[in-house]
């Protein structure tokens, strides 16, 4: 099997040529971290979710999150579904964790901005 696909470690955005037969064969990659992106797009996508929750008592109605590192590719929507139920209080800080651990991935998920409380 081949598969096209353009890296997204650095700018350059190679793209490149992976042949699965067995081992995993990259080309088209400028760098070493080309080669090795795609040989773990392959064997196991990783990414980081960013996205927003509900805030009750702040001066805005949204805060913004992420993982704070990269989950598997494939629990996005699970994880997704876990983010949507949460309905923190303000006051928020940005790297203050709004979910310890989310699904057992050892991802935390963290403030990336800051809510104070409405007046």
């Amino acid at each position: 099997m081949i598969k096209n696909m353009t890296c997204i470690n650095c700018p350059l955005g190679c793209q490149l040529e992976v042949e699965v037969d067995g081992e995993i064969k990259v080309s088209g990659n400028k760098c070493k971290r080309g080669e090795e992106y795609a040989k773990n797009e392959i064997t196991n996508p990783l990414r980081i979710i960013t996205t927003t929750v509900k805030v009750e008592g702040g001066d805005r109605p949204l805060l913004s999150v992420k993982t704070d590192k990269e989950i598997p590719k494939s629990k996005i929507f699970d994880i997704m579904k876990e983010i949507n139920k949460v309905k923190t209080k303000a006051p928020v800080e940005i790297g203050d964790i709004v979910i310890e651990n989310v699904l057992g991935t050892g991802a935390n998920i963290v403030a990336t901005s800051k809510i104070q409380r409405a007046d």
